[in-house]
């Protein structure tokens, strides 16, 4: 990346002031006797902000800015809509047996709306969608959770009023300053769309004719939710999308290349059943199914359970949950894909091809190498 350090380092300080000057939300609250009463100290607040920055692509140096995004995070109105789903990607950030620095800040933030956590229902949560609409015109961010059927949109109706899940956002898009789709389903359509996809389940994009940023997973991690409101607080931009309009900062590499078995994988190490020898050993997943060769996103660094661990480092191979259509295309999960083409060091070969050869090869070359440097070894030793 190439850019102005400096000059990006005050275009963040100007726009997070113009954010300081909008009206905050819970100013009761003081977010540092959160973090204290947590458990948090500043050293933790500190390193969880040097960490932030990185995943966001920025330097180690624009922590500070981070974390005085993290203090006017009270000033970003945000309304959430939950469509199909299973309220997965909402319960990953908000039930946490210790509260995280993560849980805290989505804690803070002015949520104007969240149908799981409010308190009004019926004619009162109608009137309270209404109401931040009007007031934060322009200015709010809203976040879909869930599949949306298209068609035959009766499927899915909501509120008093027996509004389908499709007008709801519409309605809640048309004065949106940014639009998230959280979770596979609003950003791929997920398990609603599986096939047969009786409802014609769409993903929010197609339902909506305004830009989405999809945050996909199967729930995403918690970062790359509060990441994308950080970055917009700091930036009043979208990030860096991929192909599938995914935020480049979290969805830029392969679960395989960042993978801590991908060694085991090179060395053709591979566990042939759940808990044999090889399982015990910590060898590559993926003649178990595992997915991580298709599969871009960022697990392997953030983690999830308190960061403590994620789905392969606790055994079980990647199902590719951040990938569009994974459920008709990944399964059966436990079974690996058959000739699917990735992009690996032999050429672009598909892993199932490779994975019962790359031990071979690899060995092949050690003894080419070992019999090259004996022979070269005899060759200098003949000269002397």
């Amino acid at each position: 990346m190439f850019y102005d350090e400096k000059k990006t380092y005050q275009k963040i300080e100007e726009r997070l002031d113009i954010v300081r000057s909008f009206n905050a939300h819970n100013e009761h609250k003081n977010l540092q006797d959160e973090f204290k009463g947590a458990g948090i100290s500043r050293r933790d607040l500190l390193k969880w902000a040097g960490m932030m920055s990185t995943a966001l692509a920025l330097p180690a140096s624009f922590a500070p800015l981070t974390l005085k995004a993290v203090e006017v995070a009270n000033r970003l109105p945000v309304i959430w809509l939950h469509m199909a789903e299973c309220t997965g990607c909402s319960e990953s950030l908000l039930r946490s047996a210790d509260p995280t620095i993560d849980s805290i800040i989505f804690d803070y933030i002015n949520l104007e709306y969240h149908e799981t956590i409010m308190v009004a229902s019926g004619f009162q949560a109608e009137k309270s969608l209404h109401d931040a609409i009007e007031k934060h015109k322009n200015n709010y961010i809203l976040m879909v959770e869930g599949g949306i059927p298209q068609g035959t949109e009766y499927f899915l109706t909501q509120g008093p009023n027996a509004e389908t899940g499709a007008e709801e956002c519409r309605k809640a898009a048309q004065y949106a300053a940014a639009i998230f789709a959280i979770g596979t389903c609003s950003s791929f359509g997920g398990v609603q769309a599986a096939y047969p996809n009786p409802s014609n389940a769409q993903p929010l994009h197609k339902i909506i004719d305004k830009p989405v940023i999809n945050v996909p997973g199967c729930p995403p991690s918690e970062k790359n939710i509060v990441g994308n409101v950080l970055y917009y607080l700091m930036f009043g931009a979208l990030p860096k999308l991929d192909a599938y309009n995914r935020p480049s900062w979290a969805y830029g590499n392969r679960i395989h290349d960042l993978c801590e078995r991908r060694g085991h994988f090179d060395a053709g190490e591979f566990v042939e059943h759940f808990g044999d020898e090889n399982a015990k050993r910590g060898f590559c997943l993926y003649k178990m199914g595992c997915k991580g060769p298709y599969t871009f996103n960022n697990c392997s660094k953030l983690r999830f359970n308190s960061h403590t661990s994620w789905p392969i480092g606790a055994g079980h191979g990647c199902i590719g949950c951040s990938e569009p259509n994974f459920w008709d295309t990944m399964s059966p999960f436990e079974e690996p894909l058959a000739n699917r083409s990735i992009k690996t060091a032999f050429d672009g070969l598909g892993a199932d091809k490779v994975a019962d050869k790359v031990g071979t090869t690899l060995l092949s070359a050690t003894a080419i190498g070992i019999v090259a440097h004996a022979l070269l070894s005899k060759a200098i030793k003949n000269k002397e």
